[in-house]
């Protein structure tokens, strides 16, 4: 027998007796210690579910009045509560956040602004809660916990909730529990003897209750924000203070296991904010104001006439409560998904937050143990805070509707916007007119704006004399430092990516692909340039001879969307993708009408079709899985710095030390305000770090563990001008990128509409007639970029420097700044102005050392085989057997990368026949091009044919194994991810995700684990045994064939996407007959031996699980028309 250890399966050894034990007998000998079942039947009591109201409880004037003093705005109700009534789910936004932070703000805030979600970023992995949401679950149980280590049936005298969010009646219903004794407690404290104080002491008078109802035995307590009638002088405590104040008070005490806290509460209305509550020790919450929102939504006369006139579907005011309810619920999953965790029970109380701009004693009193890094609001500021809420419901002016803060989008009057239309107008002027003094004008106006991010708080100070700028090192040489954001083909158009590549090669600074592949014709540089106008680029204006519109950092993300061996050949730089700063812990997303035939054909996928990548976690799962993709990167382009982008967070300098001793040869670090084409509003605004904290944390830890050497620090998020250049460099960076800015600098006008495919300048849209309008050129980011460093220089010159490398890592040219907030003075940021040395080389020195290396490989003695090289150079046909070792790992992927730069994803005409034996290590036959033939008789680890674009890959065990092939495993996990082409013929079984992301593959396997055919866009994949759960989840192109002889599949399926049917149509099983006698012929398998001698017995136990996209295919389609010409395309030919 030879196995593998899956997901959740365990194996017992018993020394003393010499047993071992496999997975069910080890948990069938636990299960039967006590009658478990019986116990759950007779003490758990499930929670019933209560119909929604049917009408509105308060009148429209109460409803507002109530909205204003709980800190409702006018954005809030329409683009979040009305639109998650009407679709059911969260609202999709797009640009970053770009508005202050909460307490650097001159406009109130809810509490939960203060908070961001941290997530899982290497050190963990984030799970997919859009496919892979069978490993999730909301349950919640409230009541008492007893002692886990005393096993018995009162444990089990619990109420359990399928989700934390209640109605009004389920909370009704919670109340009249006669186990659970719940006791309300109100949550409102009384200004009448002046702020100062009031709310502390109110607090520890609401901790006192809620201790004093625990001992006289209330499993639960309902802290309420619900008042007939609201009084002028007793605000609302915010609720989530309440929450964490109790939480951590009856933790100091012992008696958090006696009972469970519901919020019944106004304030809760966004996912973020129902995380936040969760978070700090809320198990479940009745967010009444926002159900009768929804429902006042639903009865007014507008939504009335747009449901009447079709312009809005139609839902009855139950079910918009309900789809507010729904939304809520998936947006928990994606917020949990974020960190990697799968139950809503173990995030309750988990407290994984990171805090800017609350001060201490709010902190310790109810956030004990989050991180707060800079300080920030009192007790008595905070409810000065709250009450500006409060206030608004008792004026005599009361406004008639709700105010919109602007917080979302940008609006005259609102809050302020880092990205504004005055700031781009000026910036367009400076650089379309290349007007020194009219740049000036726009360094101004970042230089007067509202304190905006934390470095607005710092300012330079020299004990040097200026020098003349003449001495400072030229712009040219600053400009190299220069680098533009990750952001993809599909979510700006082909024109702005072309001309930011077109400038940045000019500056020789480096532009970014972003995950969407590359076009070859934008690899060789221009030379049929007439007055600007290239016929290979005949959309472009404004071009040179000698112009190349290749971008030097080439992007591989999780979706892996046109990762070829050609394109990461082809490649300067390579960048991982881990996280992304606007929406860190997600993958991307392209929405189906953003792509095109064009955009369709680089990623490998089908127009139309929406492309979502999936969360960082196939093979970047730990620190270990990201070091073996940064070898398989080193080895298929050897000549290519790897980078890994991280997001800012509290912790990032122990990620960015694994990386570091990962071998990568950059880090990036972006701030929480990067932009990006289409998220969700709540994952824009509430997740990420400032850049200048990551960055601090990143390069002082880096310094303490002796790696800074190792690693060229770039940062990227919010960058707009030379200040802020010059700011990173004292921070430590080496680098600087510029996102946002540089789309702005082409033409953006900050419409912020990128996700709906209607840019009106046609930066974000693939729609020919607005891409037409695109008014960017490449000289206008290059006068942009000189400027900056213009800018950069000047400063150099005042403060007394001659160059960058003099600067970098100085923390002692910073010092505060003398401004004074509306808010607090109490920020401390004494941890971005701190120092614990410099490294030992200058940053000149560590960008210009060599590309690290993956030390000496069995692909390096291949290619020095004169036979090989012979073969690789002249096109001929060479065979050669080596023996393998599970240290050998990613091989072929060097003789497959100096292939491809020589001849492309397809020109090579000649054969590298290798045929291993022993068992392989990671990545093996990585990023295959047609004309390799690779067989290996043995085994081989996770990874095998990863990113492969053509030739062959047969993995069979030796002769006489031992075991039945068939039934053993003999690939790891991620077989296939991301291949473009080629074929794989596996004797045997894969292990989990086989085939994820796969383009263009056919395979054959024995048997597969877990997910497998995950999120496929083309290929065709062959299954002749037993499969995992949740089979092609997300797969929206490409064919499955799975044999069922125990008619067991159907309920492994994943249906949201595909349609099962069994194998009707001839092409289709001639398609599958093809396949399994290929791979009996090159594997010897005797199961497809069997099925072929059989072959009416067996097709009829086939399923094939076919997406929408190839339901007309001849594969698919038994009734399919044969073409004109009486003969049938071939799909896989």
């Amino acid at each position: 027998m030879k196995g593998r250890l899956g997901p959740g399966m365990m194996i017992t050894v018993d020394l003393s007796s010499g047993q071992v034990f496999e997975n069910t007998e080890v948990k069938k000998r636990v299960a039967q210690l006590n009658p478990y079942g019986k116990w759950v039947s007779e003490n758990l009591r499930s929670l019933k579910a209560v119909n929604f109201l049917s009408s509105t409880v308060m009148d429209n004037e109460t409803i507002l009045k109530r909205q204003q003093a709980y800190g409702y705005s006018s954005e809030d109700v329409q683009m979040v509560i009305e639109s998650m009534a009407s679709q059911g789910k969260e609202p999709t936004f797009c640009m970053g956040d770009d508005i202050p932070l909460a307490v650097l703000s001159r406009r109130p805030h809810m509490l939960y602004d203060y908070f961001k979600q941290r997530f899982a970023q290497v050190t963990n992995p984030a799970i997919d809660p859009l496919r892979e949401g069978l490993v999730m679950s909301l349950e919640v149980n409230l009541g008492k916990r007893g002692n886990i280590l005393e096993v018995g049936p009162e444990n089990v005298s619990q109420v359990i909730l399928s989700n934390p969010v209640l109605n009004e009646g389920e909370l009704e219903s919670l109340l009249k529990d006669p186990f659970l004794k719940a006791q309300i407690l109100p949550t409102f404290f009384s200004i009448r003897k002046g702020i100062e104080g009031s709310l502390e002491k109110r607090l520890y008078k609401l901790c006192e209750a809620a201790d004093e109802a625990v001992r006289n035995g209330a499993q639960l307590l309902v802290l309420s924000d619900r008042s007939d009638e609201l009084d002028a002088t007793k605000p609302a405590i915010p609720i989530l203070l309440a929450v964490g104040a109790v939480h951590q008070h009856l933790i100091q005490n012992g008696l958090r296991m006696q009972t469970s806290i519901v919020a019944d509460t106004a304030q809760c209305f966004s996912t973020h904010q129902f995380a936040c509550l969760i978070g700090y020790g809320a198990s479940a919450i009745c967010p009444y104001l926002a159900l009768e929102t929804c429902r006042q939504w639903r009865l007014s006369t507008k939504t009335v006439n747009l449901m009447r006139n079709g312009k809005m579907p139609t839902v009855t005011i139950e079910q918009a409560q309900k789809n507010f309810c729904k939304s809520v619920r998936s947006g928990l999953m994606k917020i949990l998904s974020k960190m990697g965790i799968s139950l809503l029970s173990s995030y309750c109380g988990a407290q994984i937050f990171e805090i800017y701009g609350l001060g201490k004693d709010i902190v310790d009193l109810a956030f004990c143990g989050s991180v707060s890094s800079i300080g920030g609001l009192t007790l008595d500021e905070l409810a000065r805070e709250t009450l500006s809420f409060w206030v608004k419901a008792f004026s005599e002016d009361t406004a008639k509707r709700l105010e919109n803060f602007g917080f979302i989008q940008f609006r005259p009057g609102g809050e302020y916007h880092g990205n504004n239309p005055e700031m781009s107008k000026l910036l367009h002027k400076a650089v379309r007119q290349k007007s020194e003094t009219a740049y000036l004008v726009y360094q101004q106006h970042l230089a007067n704006r509202p304190v905006n991010v934390l470095r607005d708080l710092i300012e330079f100070t020299s004990d040097r004399a200026p020098i003349p700028v003449g001495r400072v090192e030229p712009a040219l040489s600053i400009v190299k430092r220069f680098c533009t954001g990750g952001m993809s083909l599909g979510a700006i158009s082909r024109e702005t990516h072309e001309a930011i590549a077109i400038a940045m090669n000019r500056l020789g600074g480096k532009s970014n692909s972003g995950e969407g592949g590359e076009d070859p014709i934008r690899w060789s540089p221009l030379t049929d340039v007439v007055d600007g106008y290239s016929p290979t680029l005949p959309h472009l204006k404004g071009l040179q001879n000698g112009d190349t519109a290749t971008s030097a950092i080439k992007q591989v993300a999780s979706g892996r969307f046109g990762v070829t061996p050609t394109f990461l050949a082809n490649a300067d730089q390579l960048e991982i993708k881990i996280a992304q700063g606007a929406k860190p812990g997600e993958g991307g997303q392209l929405p189906g009408k953003k792509v095109s035939a064009y955009i369709a054909r680089l990623r490998n996928s089908k127009p139309g079709v929406p492309l979502i990548s999936p969360p960082p976690h196939h093979d970047i799962y730990s620190i270990e899985d990201l070091a073996q993709l940064i070898y398989d990167l080193h080895q298929v382009n050897p000549r290519a710095k790897v980078s890994v982008k991280l997001v800012a967070e509290a912790g990032i300098g122990t990620v960015a030390s694994g990386v570091a001793k990962g071998n990568a040869d950059i880090i990036q670090i972006s701030g929480h305000d990067g932009g990006t084409g289409a998220s969700p509003v709540s994952s824009i605004k509430h997740a990420g770090g400032p850049w200048e904290l990551g960055l601090t944390e990143s390069h002082q830890t880096l310094i303490s563990n002796g790696l800074r050497e190792r690693v060229i620090l770039r940062v990227d998020g919010g960058f707009k001008s030379g200040f802020d250049v010059l700011m990173a460099a004292a921070m430590g960076a080496d680098e600087y990128g510029f996102g946002s800015v540089a789309m702005i600098a082409t033409g953006c006008v900050m419409a912020r509409i990128c996700h709906t495919n209607n840019c009106p300048v046609g930066v974000a849209s693939q729609r020919e007639e607005l891409r037409a309008r695109f008014p960017g050129v490449p000289g206008d980011l290059v006068n942009y970029f000189l400027y900056v460093a213009e800018e950069v220089r000047g400063m150099l010159a005042q403060l007394g420097y001659e160059k960058l490398d003099d600067v970098i890592g100085h923390t002692e040219l910073l010092k505060p700044r003398d401004v004074s907030l509306m808010k607090t003075q109490h920020l401390d940021l004494s941890y971005i102005l701190s120092n614990v040395g410099l490294p030992k080389w200058s940053s000149t020195v560590i960008r210009n050392q060599e590309v690290h290396s993956n030390g000496p490989v069995l692909d390096d003695t291949l290619l020095s085989d004169p036979e090989v090289a012979n073969a690789i150079d002249n096109e001929t046909v060479v065979n050669k057997s080596v023996k393998i070792y599970n240290v050998d790992r990613a091989v072929c992927g060097r003789i497959a990368g100096t292939i491809a730069k020589k001849y492309g994803d397809t020109g090579f005409a000649g054969q590298v026949n290798l045929t291993f034996t022993g068992s392989a290590g990671q990545s093996f036959a990585c990023f295959l091009t047609p004309g390799m033939n690779i067989r290996l008789v043995g085994e081989a680890n996770d990874y095998v044919g990863k990113g492969m674009a053509g030739g062959e890959v047969v993995v069979t065990p030796e002769e006489n194994p031992g075991f039945a092939p068939e039934d053993a495993t003999i690939v790891g996990n991620t077989c296939l991810y991301g291949a473009t082409g080629g074929q794989l013929f596996v004797r045997g079984k894969a292990g989990e995700r086989f085939a994820v992301r796969n383009s263009l593959a056919e395979a054959v396997v024995e048997g597969a684990g877990d997910h497998s055919c995950e999120y496929m866009t083309g290929g065709c994949v062959v299954v002749l045994g037993k499969v995992g759960r949740n089979v092609a989840a997300g797969m929206t192109g490409g064919l499955a064939y799975i044999l069922d002889e125990d008619n067991t599949l159907i309920p492994k399926v994943n249906k949201e996407i595909v349609k099962i049917q069994r194998v009707v149509a001839p092409v289709g099983q001639m398609q599958l007959k093809n396949l399994i006698e290929a791979h009996v012929e090159k594997t010897g398998s005797s199961k497809g031996a069997e099925i072929l001698k059989e072959w009416d017995t067996y097709l009829p136990l086939f399923w094939q699980l076919v997406p929408p996209s190839e339901e007309d295919t001849p594969e698919a389609c038994a009734d399919y028309e044969e073409t004109t010409s009486g003969q049938i395309t071939l799909q896989s030919a």
